[in-house]
C-alpha cells in the first residue's frame, strides 16, 4: 500500500510521519489489496483546528472515505480517522456478505428512482455571482467500470452529493445524485 500524507498549514516530522504509517498500514487486514491511502492534514482558522481527511482506494476501485474535524489535535485526529475508516470498511464487508447470502439490496430500487427530471431548472446566478465564482480546488479520478448497484454503494460510503463513475454494463460515464425527495437520480453521458 503506498500511502500519500499532504499537509497544508502543518509540518510533517519524521514522529508523525512513522505515526501515520503505523496507524494507515493497519487497514491491510480489513480490507484486502489496498493499493492506495490518502492523508490530508491540514489546520484551519484562527483556533488552527486540526482536520484529518483519509481517502483510501483498492485494486477494484473502491474509494473509502472519512474526514473529522472535531478533536483538538492532529494525532487525535488521525486516530480518529482510522477508527472511522475501520467501521466503514466493516459496514462493507458485512453489507457485501449479507448481498452474498441474500440478493442485493439495491434490486428493490424503483426505477423512477433513476428518473432525470425533464423540465427541472437552477436558478440563475446574477452576473455578480459569476463574475465571482472560481474554481477553488481540483481532483482528478480514476473511473473504474462499475454496475449501478456498486456506485450507489461507493456514494453512500463516500458522503459526497454525486458520484461520477463508469457504467459497466453500457461503457458510459455516469453521474450518480442524491434527489430532494430521498431518491437518486442518475445522468447518462453520451457523446453527440
Amino acid at each position: 500500500m503506498e500511502i500519500k500524507v499532504h499537509t497544508r498549514n502543518l509540518n510533517l516530522t519524521p514522529r508523525l510521519e512513522s505515526y501515520i504509517d503505523k496507524k494507515v498500514e493497519r487497514l491491510d487486514r480489513y480490507l484486502n489489496n489496498i493499493t492506495e491511502a490518502n492523508l490530508e492534514l491540514r489546520k484551519e482558522g484562527r483556533t488552527e483546528q486540526p482536520i484529518a481527511q483519509l481517502t483510501i482506494r483498492n485494486e477494484r476501485g473502491l474509494i473509502f472515505r472519512v474526514e473529522d474535524k472535531k478533536q483538538a489535535d492532529i494525532y487525535a485526529a488521525i486516530d480518529t480517522v482510522v477508527d472511522k475508516m475501520y467501521r466503514q470498511l466493516r459496514r462493507h464487508k458485512d453489507k457485501r456478505r449479507r448481498n452474498k447470502k441474500g440478493g442485493s439490496r439495491w434490486s428493490e430500487v424503483d426505477a423512477a428512482a433513476f428518473a432525470i427530471p425533464e423540465e427541472e431548472e437552477a436558478p440563475s446566478p446574477t452576473e455578480e455571482e459569476v463574475a465571482e465564482a472560481q474554481v477553488v480546488r481540483r481532483k482528478s479520478i480514476i473511473l473504474a467500470p462499475m454496475l449501478e448497484d456498486e456506485a450507489l454503494e461507493q456514494f453512500d460510503m463516500l458522503g459526497h452529493d454525486f458520484f461520477v463513475f463508469l457504467n459497466g454494463e453500457t461503457g458510459n460515464v455516469n453521474v450518480l445524485y442524491k434527489r430532494e425527495d430521498g431518491n437518486y437520480g442518475l445522468l447518462n453521458a453520451e457523446q453527440s
